[in-house]
This record gives structure tokens, sequence and C-alpha cells, in this order.
């Protein structure tokens, strides 16, 4: 008689899991955050900027295990949006469809599978960007990767142009090894890539200079000394993921249909987005993660962009730089 391989329940979640699409895959058990400590000196420094809602379920950041009561582990996913497409004005992460909509509903989908394969209802909660979590914590501590001096998640297989979630679950599962190890080693290519001078130590961001941040998140006015540094870039930066190693070695294309860029997002002109209605403006970006930096934000940084191409004349900071150093 053949003997049958069983294989644990934590096992097939994985397995699960990434037949789903997601990749890497990590269990973690809930409890303190190691992070917290340098999240809350973080935000005392001013270092979030406009960002006033981080501060909020503070509690929860602190303690995983607070969301719901009996919540013991997290399932931990990544899911690649891609680091081989060209450098734009537009982030890889943002050219098609809202990650939000599709990482929740496949986490949702785990736990009906979770479900059935217990035999019984599963108490879940998904997170992905969509609580007081700190992500990249608990993707270390399920062993996904270690976080960079650029303060991004690197999975030494994949760089780091993916995103994260979490499905926390009220099930005592067997947690993998905590990523221990920091390969950065005495590499300070994103840090110096910065255009903005962002980096004020080694995994420490000031949000407030942050063309991510500034383009994205930031409501009022962008300080005038930072405009020109912004180059022509309309939404979010890669400057720093794309001068990583780690990236140039191991980013791959994003092979998920769900998360195909947009035509429209690839090329935009700014001009366009300057003269977009508020009807035009949620008709163009529904269902797309721009429409978070709401019309104004978008005008705003298209015409910095206009001003900036027509002084330079040429791709400036910004874009250009991430060309330039595809280059090679």
């Amino acid at each position: 008689m053949t003997a049958v391989a069983v294989t644990s329940l934590e096992e097939r979640i994985k397995a699960r899991a990434r037949a789903m699409g997601f990749e890497p895959v990590g269990i973690t058990r809930l409890g303190p955050a190691s992070t917290y400590d340098a999240f809350d000196r973080w935000l005392e420094q001013g270092f979030a900027g406009e960002m006033t809602y981080l501060p909020r379920g503070a509690a929860k950041r602190r303690d995983t295990t607070l969301p719901f009561a009996g919540v013991r582990s997290a399932v931990v996913v990544a899911l690649n949006y891609g680091g081989k497409q060209p450098a734009g004005s537009i982030a890889r992460y943002a050219r098609g469809d809202d990650y939000h909509d599709v990482m929740l509903a496949r986490l949702d989908e785990l736990q009906e599978w979770l479900e059935t394969e217990c035999g019984g209802a599963v108490r879940a909660k998904a997170y992905v960007d969509t609580g007081p979590i700190l992500e990249r914590d608990l993707a270390q501590r399920a062993g996904l990767g270690w976080i960079g001096k650029n303060t991004m998640l690197i999975n030494p297989k994949r760089g780091s142009f993916f995103f994260l979630g979490a499905l926390f679950v009220d099930l005592e599962l067997e947690p993998d090894a905590p990523f221990e190890a920091d390969h950065c080693g005495n590499c300070t290519r994103c840090l110096d890539a910065c255009p903005t001078g962002a980096f004020v130590a080694p995994h420490v961001m000031d949000a407030r200079r942050c063309i991510s941040y500034l383009t994205i998140e930031h409501r009022s006015e962008i300080a005038p000394e930072l405009q020109p540094l912004m180059g022509e870039l309309l939404y979010g930066c890669d400057i720093c993921q794309d001068v990583c190693p780690w990236n140039r070695k191991f980013a791959t294309e994003h092979g998920d249909t769900a998360l195909a860029p947009r035509p429209e997002n690839l090329h935009p002109d700014p001009q366009d987005l300057v003269d977009l209605t508020d009807e035009q403006f949620r008709a163009r970006f529904a269902r797309s993660p721009i429409k978070r930096a709401k019309r104004a934000g978008i005008a705003r940084n298209a015409a910095i962009a206009i001003r900036n191409q027509s002084v330079s004349g040429e791709p400036s900071i910004g874009m250009g730089f991430a060309f330039r150093v595809d280059d090679d």
C-alpha cells in the first residue's frame, strides 16, 4: 500500500494562498509588535506630516491580539505588482486596479476556504493597509523578509515590489521562523538616491520630504523648495526601490491580470490631468488607488510636473533619475 502524505494545516493554508497568487506566504503568532516603539518615536518626531490618522488605534498597533477577542495567528501574504515595468510618472503599484480590492477579496476567499477545511466557523479579519496594523513588522515575524534601510520589506528572492496583507484568525497555528538577518549591509543606494533627502537615517524616513507622501497624502501646498526636486512624478515614487540591488537582481513582471497597468496610466499627459473635472476624475480613476490623492491633489502634482518640464526641457530629477538607473 502506498503511503499518503499528510500535510499540516499550516502547509495547506500556505499552499492555498500561493494558488491564489500570493507569494511569499508565512504565518506568525500575534502579540506585541517589536517595531511599535520605533513607530511611536517616528510619530513623536512629526515625520508623519499631515497623516493625522496614524496615531489612532495605537493599542492595536502595539498588541496585535486586540483587533477581536480570541484572535491568535496571522497568515501574512505578499502579492507581486511587478518591478520590471519601465519607470514612469505614476508609481508601478498604482497603474492598475486598486490593490486593496484585489487582495481583500482574495483574503476573504481564503477565510471561506479555511472554514471549509476546518469544518466550521473561523473568526477572521483581513488587513491590507486598512487598519492600525504594522504590516512589515508582521511580515518580518512571519519570515517574509527584512525591513530595509528604505523602510520597505525586502525578500531575498523577490526584492520589494509587492503588497502586503494579513488574515488574522482565531486559530492557534504553528508559526514560521522570523526573518532575523539584515542583508542591506553597507549599501546606501536607496538613501543616496532620494531626490528630496527624505531619509534622515537608515530605516528612518521623514514622510514630509518623501515624494510618495507629497503626491498622495499631503493635501496642502507643497513646499516651494521641494517642488523642483519632484521632477515629473505625478503619483508615488519608485526611486528608492529602483536602485536597490535586490530589486535589480530579483524583481519580476507582475504576472497578475488583476494588477495589469491601465494604458492611460503608463504615459499620462500632465495637462490632461490638470484639466479634469470632478466627474471626469471619478470616471478615469474609478477602482484605482490614484483616487486617494483626489482631483485637487492630482491637478496640483501635474501643475508642478509641467513647471519642472518647462524649466528643464527634458525629464528631470525624479522620473528621469529612475530611467538613468534602469539603463546600466
